[in-house]
């Protein structure tokens, strides 16, 4: 098992940024990519971006790229979502995923997840 703990959310106005954490516990050496996933009230959960444990490798969706960064500190078992120049629309819950297999975008493939950190954005 893996237990991953986000935080970081808040509430930022358009333009602003915020960086969000997620520590990893457990049988953190099972996992191979570290994901950020958001999600709006009716709408399903969408990619945001990924990063490999071993090797740094980041994906991005096209909605963030070039304002998100994704990063991870393996010492201390933590990937973060560094988010520059937010918009109203980025407003969503955050949520940190564990993949124990190769890249993936899509929800159902990772197999551990966080609880969620709330991020708004105002105009």
């Amino acid at each position: 098992q893996v237990q991953l703990v986000e935080s970081g959310g808040g509430l930022v106005q358009a333009g602003g940024s915020l960086r969000l954490s997620c520590a990893a516990s457990g049988r953190t050496f099972s996992s191979s990519f570290m994901g950020w996933f958001r999600q709006t009230p009716g709408k399903e959960r969408e990619f945001v971006a990924a990063i490999s444990w071993s090797t740094g490798r980041t994906y991005y969706a096209d909605s963030v790229k070039g304002r998100f960064a994704i990063s991870r500190d393996n010492a201390k078992n933590t990937v973060y979502l560094q988010m520059n120049s937010l918009k109203p629309e980025d407003t969503a819950v955050y949520y940190c995923a564990a993949r124990t297999a190769y890249y993936s975008n899509r929800v159902y493939d990772y197999d551990y997840w966080g609880q969620g950190t709330q991020v708004s954005v105002s105009s």
